[in-house]
């Protein structure tokens, strides 16, 4: 028998979570979800033929696994309102939440509880993005089946050895989008710049990066190789590469993945518990 799935919270990231779901073949009638803005609810059970609600004690009370897609500042308080109707049942709680910790979900839903907690990114409204995830002691080998199965509709599910490289998942591949979308904005300006037309300059940058993305993921060779490859001595791909370099490239990123981490760490510490 399929699981029940039940997502508390119908944004963005859930709306994706149940749709590749769906076109994987799960049934409708073995998802629901509770989200109180009524558009958003109203567009799931619309669109995707599943159980909606504005209760989420009532949508979680029977599912095998409860996705808890909610702003990590209302965490607190959809956990104590879930506890009761998750106490001793056995289901699996999955949070996509940036920055709630598992020591955070004990406390809310008790020891006992299994929880995996995971950082999707974006691209998954595509279904290419990835999730980094962890689990708590609690959640054994079913647990971990069922969060990767929900995951897995939005991209690869890669398990994170300890929590505290969770901040560092978020700054790579959670913030990671803005970074490459920050370099194809800066690349389309300068093309612009050297009189390319703003539609020709567009194609040829989306283009470029959806080439390379997919040689770097679709082929065995690494990002160091490829780049190699496509750098002739004294041509122009070198001239380019000796300015980033000259600029400190590496160093900027570095610095912004830094940041990005330490600031993940910080927002972990203001949710408190």
């Amino acid at each position: 028998m399929a699981p029940k799935i039940a997502f508390i919270g119908g944004g963005n990231m859930a709306r994706c979570l149940i749709g590749g779901l769906i076109a994987r073949g799960a049934a409708p009638a073995a998802i629901a979800a509770s989200e109180p803005q009524d558009a958003l609810r109203e567009a799931l059970a619309r669109d995707f033929g599943i159980r909606t609600a504005t209760g989420n004690a009532a949508i979680a009370a029977d599912a095998d696994v409860v996705v808890l897609a909610v702003k990590p500042q209302v965490m607190r308080a959809v956990c104590l309102e879930l506890a009761p109707a998750l106490a001793g049942r056995g289901a699996s709680v999955v949070s996509i939440a940036a920055g709630v910790r598992l020591a955070q979900f004990g406390r809310w839903l008790g020891p006992a509880q299994a929880v995996v907690r995971a950082m999707p990114n974006t691209p998954a409204l595509l279904g290419c993005g990835i999730s980094g995830v962890v689990a708590n002691a609690a959640a054994g080998a079913a647990a971990r089946a069922a969060a990767e199965a929900v995951l897995a509709p939005a991209g690869p599910v890669v398990w994170i050895p300890d929590e505290s490289l969770m901040d560092a998942v978020t700054a790579v591949s959670g913030s990671g989008p803005a970074y490459f979308f920050l370099l194809m904005e800066a690349m389309q300006a300068a093309a612009e710049r050297q009189g390319l037309p703003r539609e020709v300059a567009a194609a040829l940058v989306r283009q470029t990066a959806l080439g390379a993305a997919r040689m770097a993921c679709e082929g065995a060779e690494t990002p160091s190789r490829l780049r190699e490859r496509v750098t002739s001595p004294g041509g122009t791909t070198q001239a380019a590469l000796e300015a980033f370099e000259a600029g400190a490239f590496r160093g900027l990123v570095d610095a912004a993945i830094d940041r990005a981490t330490t600031r993940g760490r910080e927002l972990s510490d203001l949710i408190g518990d």
